[in-house]
């Protein structure tokens, strides 16, 4: 993993970046049946556990599919599957999590143009799940809290928790990000009152993810926050 998480670090902080560079989209799916839908912070955990599994993968050090990706501009897209959909989606590169009531895969980012069609043809709306006050386990090795004001579809909110734990990772010394994969990487995702979320992205160790401005919320929005809290807490 230690290449992979070099590699992120070094992407993350190129500043060589232009208009004209190819842009890569890192595609998450969400698992959503129509009967015993899951828990909308369950997906909002496991969105954020996947995207960080899988920009941290070891087989970035030895597979290209895994590796070309590092330093390019990524965005990122939810869409949804069921049934049959989403267990044809399991065999393009990505990593699946599931947490609690919820599965969700992330894959291995692609240029814009080439994402695999079996990713591609799966619908981007109809991924909302209404807020049910169920913020499941207090505990994590990192904490992330997004800001309700802007009132983010979960689409939308699950793209950032991903934003959050990526650059999260990228801000962490290699030992604890070890440590934190080794233990699955414990998460915890709260949706917290405008207040509250500008007393997190307040502190000195915090992570703030500011939006694109491509969809939903105005460009450079502070949408989601990362920190890093004890294990127990």
């Amino acid at each position: 993993m230690r290449r992979s998480y070099d590699a992120l670090v070094t992407g993350l902080h190129d500043s060589t970046h232009s208009d004209g560079d190819e842009e890569y989209a890192m595609a998450l799916v969400v698992n959503l049946p129509k009967q015993d839908k899951p828990h909308r912070n369950d997906v909002l955990v496991a969105a954020g556990q996947a995207v960080v599994a899988t920009v941290l993968d070891p087989r970035a050090a030895d597979n290209p599919e895994f590796a070309r990706w590092y330093g390019k501009r990524i965005r990122k897209i939810t869409r949804r599957a069921r049934n049959i959909a989403w267990e044809r989606v399991q065999d393009v590169p990505g990593v699946t999590v599931t947490h609690g009531t919820a599965s969700v895969r992330a894959f291995v980012p692609a240029p814009v143009h080439a994402t695999d069609p079996r990713v591609d043809k799966l619908q981007i709306g109809g991924t909302d799940l209404p807020f049910d006050e169920y913020q499941g386990s207090s505990q994590g090795i990192c904490g992330v809290f997004i800001d309700t004001s802007l009132k983010m579809s979960l689409g939308k909110a699950t793209a950032q928790v991903g934003h959050a734990t990526m650059l999260f990772a990228a801000s962490r010394p290699y030992s604890e990000v070890e440590a934190w994969a080794t233990a699955g990487f414990p998460l915890t995702v709260r949706e917290v009152s405008h207040e509250e979320f500008i007393a997190e992205a307040s502190r000195a160790d915090a992570v703030v993810v500011h939006d694109a401005g491509f969809t939903e919320v105005a460009p450079g929005s502070a949408t989601v926050v990362a920190v890093p809290r004890g294990a127990d807490t």
